[in-house]
């Protein structure tokens, strides 16, 4: 069960951003001409500050310019957990380097179990007990009237393993208690497969996991997409109760994936990026359920519900790349005589090897408010941090 110390990881943040302060002043003119004008590159960079202090709340949107679904479906690498170690890393080192997605089979969580939790989730958005639900953010109900263009046609839920005991959710708790102890073997057969040292282990003052739930309604094969509200994790899991398309947006940008029936749709986030040092790929955000993507299904349902967990970090880290790469570098010189025996020597450049991180290290708790409070991500929120 969670503990007290992990409650406390999930209060709600002061606004970091709440004073909004002018770009530095162009340098005076003390040089040539070509001093006196920011160089593009410098402009931006002012201009980049500039729009980081802009409070949270007045992040630029865009409503109107969600994607529509991919109209080609792939299946996602298989990968299942009772292979030999050595075949399961190999595979899962595939598929995270070239996808940051796969899905699970030969796994420990039952059927049953799902469904019952699924069942639960569907009478939470009528539920009178609403009121009783946590409003420190990320939990709680996703209930912003003024961002309907920007979320999915639905409302989200986001509950912790602590809250939905306290809330007497019983299949809720001990499905999310299931998935976040598969989750956290996921993250250690990652580790190995990658080749860093797990971070999180199982001391829980250093990872939370968070249950979202989404309610969805069914549209027309031009329904638009949204990731709606992003919270920043190192592996999400998502159960396959039936037959069902997602959208999800990658790196390479927004796909659509079909996984088999009780297999468990895995994503890695961008915390699990930055460990790897840039080797994995990521999904940002949860998967998306296309909403008439129910494949060989006449339920007549409007109403979809979906399930995500993501395991993700306490506010108090700092993440950090855990795997610096190896990038050529010039600058070693070797002198050496000429075969001419005139004891002259001829210095030769060599490219040799350094170590060297792709991304800065950064706060968490920073991060996570940020990309929270986001209304589009326009572009991966991790380029701010890249070297």
């Amino acid at each position: 069960m969670a503990s007290s110390t992990q409650e406390h990881h999930l209060h709600h943040l002061p606004i970091p951003y709440g004073t909004t302060t002018a770009p530095p002043p162009t340098p005076s003119a003390h040089s040539n001409h070509n001093h006196n004008l920011l160089s593009t590159s410098e402009a931006a960079d002012s201009l980049s500050r500039l729009l980081h202090r802009i409070p949270p709340t007045l992040s630029l949107s865009f409503p109107g310019r969600r994607q529509s679904p991919p109209s080609t479906t792939i299946s996602p690498p298989l990968i299942s957990l009772s292979d030999a170690k050595s075949i399961l890393h190999s595979n899962l080192l595939s598929a995270a380097k070239q996808h940051g997605f796969f899905q699970l089979t030969q796994h420990s969580i039952s059927s049953h179990l799902a469904q019952s939790a699924e069942s639960e989730s569907a009478s939470i958005f009528n539920d009178e007990k609403q009121l009783c639900f946590p409003k420190n953010w990320p939990l709680g109900f996703d209930n912003d009237d003024d961002d309907d263009d920007y979320f999915v046609c639905g409302r989200s839920l986001c509950l912790d393993e602590s809250s939905s005991m306290e809330l007497g959710f019983s299949s809720i708790h001990e499905f999310t208690s299931q998935m976040e102890k598969l989750g956290l073997e996921l993250i250690e057969e990652l580790a190995c497969a990658v080749g860093f040292e797990n971070p999180v282990g199982e001391d829980r003052t250093r990872f939370c996991s968070l249950m979202w739930i989404s309610e969805s309604e069914s549209g027309s094969s031009n329904m638009s997409l949204s990731p709606g509200r992003v919270y920043p994790y190192v592996v999400g899991l998502n159960y396959q109760i039936r037959c069902r398309k997602y959208s999800m947006l990658a790196d390479s940008g927004w796909i659509s994936v079909a996984p088999q029936v009780d297999s468990l749709m895995v994503t890695l986030g961008d915390i699990a990026q930055v460990w790897s040092n840039g080797m994995v790929k990521k999904v940002r955000g949860r998967p998306v359920p296309i909403t008439n993507g129910e494949i060989n299904s006449s339920s007549n349902n409007s109403h979809y519900v979906s399930m995500t967990l993501l395991v993700t970090l306490a506010h108090e880290n700092t993440v950090s790349p855990l795997l610096p790469i190896k990038l050529p570098s010039l600058g070693a010189v070797l002198n050496k005589e000429d075969d001419d025996g005139l004891g002259d020597n001829d210095s030769t450049t060599i490219a040799v090897e350094e170590e060297s991180p792709m991304f800065n290290s950064f706060s968490f708790e920073d991060y996570a408010w940020r990309v929270y409070h986001a209304r589009l991500n326009i572009k991966d929120p991790l380029v701010r941090y890249r070297v």
